[in-house]
């Protein structure tokens, strides 16, 4: 009885300190953004997929996981493995660091060429930053399996295996989880442990924490498209920024915060009742505006890795009882797969070649965003992120490579669009490729014939397309003149003939 009120009581604590935490604040969309516009193409990215394991089985796994609670560390690595055992051909399992006390960050990869660098997109997933957060590391575990159990079932699990590098790091924190409190074994909120754009955080790289140089490094080596972390205690999907220059609680959008919501809205409205929500409308919000914070791994991942990030709280209650966990899958399932499946389904994608072949890790802009990403080193691969129904000019450009750029418009599908960049030393024999690419414009993936701004890069080469066309309309004149006045001096002896 004494045990079950200090349980009991514990769990009020937690409840309070929730109050006063994330999720105390109301949010209010400030930016004039209507959300609505992305609505019916976030629900719509995939039909709902029904899960293809039979009743009995998927109950039975669901019993057993609400019986048997949360898992430990211990459990967790053995369910990685056992996992892996069962599908070796689409996974890996893989350590990117330690934490303080030594406990591998292990993380999986699903994907149909396990470990091989290509030209597709890379996903990751990550949960349990805050210690004190652990539906994240199981609700990852249920996603794997999901995946691995309908790969070649169903359309959408396929299409994800088949087409991306999905990566997800179940617990960055597993310190802080059999601890049980927010920050890790040396009592550090690894959310406040990253480079800051606004205020320096640790400007030293030695005395970041063992998870947060796991991570760092982790970024470094794979160049991931997107990304999302799985927090609790609120229900709502974050996107940047997440800080202010002045440190005011404000609406502080990022040059990319069409897209950003755009991702957010696709897993609020995926979701069983995020975007229901009375404190967040349509269930995204902006961090800033939510409350600042600084240090943040979401921030990061953007300005310094190409990557958009958001932050998921996916359960109002930080750590619920595990026989809720079921429910919450059930509710998130679909909105962690459409969020995945974002990375090919949307966007403008495409590679980027010299005119010799050569794959270019070229520079993608979108004109009017200040945001670039870089395409790959070894393919050349390139993936921008973007809210449909816009009409995009996007520009690849290189180093000792005449830049080149091309109109999207862009609707609910993804749209493939290939550069091939020419040396700037180059003589003008290229110029036919941009006459003949003036009047194309991309539609879902289908070119049209249609005159949109489509220019070479430089000054000098409009200049000298001009001179090319003024030139041109000369000699043709030039010519027609010519031919008129050889037919009137041969008309004259004809006509005098037929007399």
């Amino acid at each position: 009885m004494i045990i079950s009120l200090l349980f009991l009581c514990l769990n009020l604590s937690s409840i309070f300190r929730l109050s006063s935490g994330r999720g105390a604040l109301p949010s209010y969309n400030q930016s004039g953004y209507d959300d609505s516009i992305y609505g019916r193409s976030g629900r719509r990215l995939y039909a709902a997929n029904d899960f293809l394991m039979s009743e009995e089985d998927y109950n039975a796994r669901l019993e057993k996981l609400a019986q048997g609670g949360y898992m430990s560390n211990f459990e967790l690595e053995k369910a990685m493995q056992e996992f892996n055992s069962r599908c070796p051909n689409i996974s890996r399992i893989y350590s990117i660091g330690k934490s303080v006390l030594g406990v591998p960050l292990l993380a999986m990869e699903i994907s149909d060429s396990p470990g091989n660098m290509d030209a597709e997109p890379s996903f990751k997933f990550i949960g349990n930053v805050h210690g004190n957060e652990p539906v994240g590391r199981e609700l990852l575990l249920m996603l794997a399996n999901w995946l691995c159990d309908n790969y070649l079932k169903d359309s959408l699990a396929t299409t994800i295996v088949d087409g991306v590098h999905l990566h997800i790091l179940p617990s960055v924190n597993p310190d802080g989880y059999a601890l049980r409190r927010r920050g890790n074994a040396n009592h550090v909120d690894l959310n406040r442990d990253f480079p800051d754009q606004f205020f320096p955080v640790n400007d030293d790289m030695d005395l970041r924490q063992p998870e947060t140089k796991a991570m760092l490094n982790w970024m470094e080596d794979i160049h991931f498209t997107a990304s999302a972390t799985l927090h609790g205690g609120a229900l709502v999907a974050n996107y940047p920024w997440d800080g202010t220059e002045d440190k005011r609680r404000d609406y502080f959008g990022c040059p990319d915060d069409k897209t950003f919501r755009f991702l957010a809205s696709i897993y609020s409205r995926s979701h069983y009742n995020m975007s229901l929500s009375k404190e967040f409308p349509g269930g995204i919000t902006n961090g800033a505006f939510w409350y600042p914070i600084y240090g943040g791994m979401q921030d990061w991942n953007y300005i310094h890795s190409g990557c958009f990030e958001l932050t998921l709280e996916i359960s109002d209650d930080k750590w619920p009882d595990a026989s809720e966990l079921p429910t919450i899958w059930d509710h998130n399932r679909m909105s962690m797969l459409n969020l995945v499946g974002s990375v090919i389904k949307t966007g403008i994608h495409g590679r980027v070649l010299s005119s010799d072949g050569i794959p270019l890790p070229a520079a993608i802009a979108i004109r009017g965003i200040n945001y670039t990403i870089a395409a790959g080193k070894k393919f050349g691969e390139y993936y921008r992120l973007l809210a449909p129904g816009e009409k995009y000019e996007v520009i690849a450009s290189m180093p000792g490579y005449r830049s080149k750029r091309a109109c999207v418009i862009l609707g609910e599908g993804a749209v493939t669009v290939d550069f091939v960049l020419d040396p700037e030393t180059s003589s003008t024999h290229s110029e036919s490729r941009v006459l003949e690419d003036y009047a194309r414009c991309y539609f879902d993936s289908t070119p049209s014939l249609q005159v949109v701004d489509f220019l070479p890069a430089t000054q000098l080469e409009i200049s000298l397309l001009l001179f090319v066309m003024l030139g041109l309309l000369c000699f043709l004149m030039q010519r027609r003149a010519r031919k008129n006045q050889k037919q009137t001096h041969v008309s004259v002896p004809r006509r005098a003939a037929v007399v």
